[in-house]
């Protein structure tokens, strides 16, 4: 009997850890596994991109966390430069067109996988292709970037965006000496917190050096005689620059999947079951970037773009592709950051998606420190919290504030997976020590606070 083949696309975080998965279970000779890769690299981190541009870390080997030469040794038929350009879902194939070559063929599959990520938004404005204008997606973006930067002789840059990309790059381009503006659409930086928590971080981004200007809606890229970008323009003004950076987020990858008639939800990303497998489709799966997601708290499908997701996703295809089973149950929208020293945590939802989905909540806000008072280097915090109207069940959490302030929000994520009460929270038995936190931690005086509030609403 002949080896089942089956095809990935995508050699990044999913495609690769469901292609390896699916090997440690199926050996070569009952299961052949061949993966397409349009770029340079594999099993890449690019989340470290902005940190790499910044140059904490070295790049870009050490953001490879395999090569294609490894996964080879592992008998995966990795094809590099090689970009999958159509799928054919009834003749079970797929066409690829090798990049270097120019050669075109398909490849027959039993199996397929779509791991093709998530692209850069790019808005559609005059001069937005223009030489020195970079999105950051993949090692070969940071690449081109870096390649930027070292013919640019000018020192300001321009950041479109004031995200998780547009702030992490907007330190980055700092780091580098450059004169950093940040164009924000928004009422605040970070569109991921409310906008009194996004205060904050425009403050410190303020007290770091960095221009950030918000509620600038961005008309077009300006070019000098030469072609390359000069400026941005937005309703209100004109911001020189010598390198513009695209920080407005990403939306899945999924152009190819639509045209072969796969399902897509409404945010544009590949609806899965709970086995990552495409609706409808019993022998394709997707994972990673291209895919959307179910929010545990809000109760509907979302877009996260994290490579902890992807990671996921990928073992439990590999899983079940190569014969084992596996399940993504969803998640509860967990992200951190920073901007320098000031760190950034968020949990489940804001004000704004508790009343999209129609929940009356309560919020509570209070400043905190990492440590004891009374212990050499502590330092602020603020923590609010959200909870359910009359119930007092968690619905989101976000944190702002320096050292040990981010990673705090993991005790949230864990709150609002298992479905706890801001009550019961108080209860919790979290770890003391005046060198990493107050008797009474801050996610705790956060949730004491709720209690109350949650209390007095109930009594109004």
């Amino acid at each position: 009997m002949a080896a089942e083949r089956l095809v990935v696309i995508g050699g990044d975080a999913a495609g690769m850890s469901a292609a390896s998965q699916a090997r440690r279970l199926r050996g070569p000779d009952e299961m052949s596994i061949v993966a397409f890769e349009r770029g340079h690299f594999t099993s890449y981190s690019a989340c470290g991109v902005p940190y790499w541009v910044g140059g904490d870390v070295e790049g870009p080997d050490a953001l490879v966390a395999r090569t294609p030469e490894e996964h080879r040794d592992h008998a995966i038929d990795l094809r590099m430069r090689t970009e999958v350009t159509g799928i054919d879902v009834a003749g079970q194939r797929v066409r690829a067109l090798d990049r270097e070559s120019g050669e075109s063929y398909w490849t027959g599959f039993d199996k397929l996988v779509i791991a093709t990520g998530a692209r850069p938004v790019r808005p559609e404005l005059p001069g937005m292709d223009a030489p020195g204008v970079h999105g950051v997606q993949t090692l070969d973006d940071g690449q081109a970037l870096l390649e930027t930067l070292e013919r640019t002789t000018g020192r300001r840059a321009v950041v479109v965006g004031a995200g998780y990309i547009g702030v992490e790059m907007a330190e980055a381009m700092l780091k580098r000496g450059y004169e950093v503006t940040v164009l924000n659409r928004g009422a605040q930086p970070m569109a991921t917190l409310d906008p009194d928590m996004g205060r904050l971080v425009h403050e410190a981004m303020d007290g770091l050096g960095i221009t950030t200007v918000n509620g600038a809606s961005v008309t077009r890229i300006l070019t000098g005689d030469d072609g390359r970008v000069s400026g941005v323009a937005t309703d209100d003004a004109t911001y020189p620059a010598d390198v513009v950076v695209l920080g407005i987020g990403v939306e899945p990858e999924t152009g190819l999947a639509r045209a072969a008639g796969l399902p897509t939800g409404p945010n544009g990303g590949l609806l899965t079951d709970l086995t990552m497998r495409v609706r409808g489709h019993h022998n394709i799966w997707a994972g990673g970037d291209c895919v959307e997601v179910l929010d545990l708290v809000a109760g509907r499908t979302r877009h996260i773009a994290l490579g902890t997701h992807a990671n996921k996703h990928g073992q439990v295809i590999g899983s079940n592709v190569g014969g084992g089973y596996g399940t993504f149950p969803g998640v509860v929208g967990t992200a951190v950051s920073k901007v320098c020293d000031l760190e950034i945590g968020r949990t489940g939802l804001r004000e704004k998606d508790a009343a999209a989905v129609g929940l009356r909540y309560v919020t509570a806000t209070i400043e905190s420190t990492g440590r004891a008072g009374y212990y050499p280097g502590a330092r602020a915090m603020t923590v609010k919290m959200i909870a359910e109207y009359r119930t007092g069940r968690l619905l989101g959490v976000q944190i702002v504030g320096r050292e040990g302030a981010a990673k705090r929000v993991d005790v949230a994520a864990v709150a609002l997976t298992a479905g706890m009460t801001v009550e019961a929270m108080t209860a919790l038995d979290l770890g003391y020590a005046p060198p990493f936190s107050p008797v009474w931690d801050p996610v705790l005086v956060a949730a004491r606070k709720a209690v109350a509030v949650v209390r007095a609403a109930g009594s109004a």
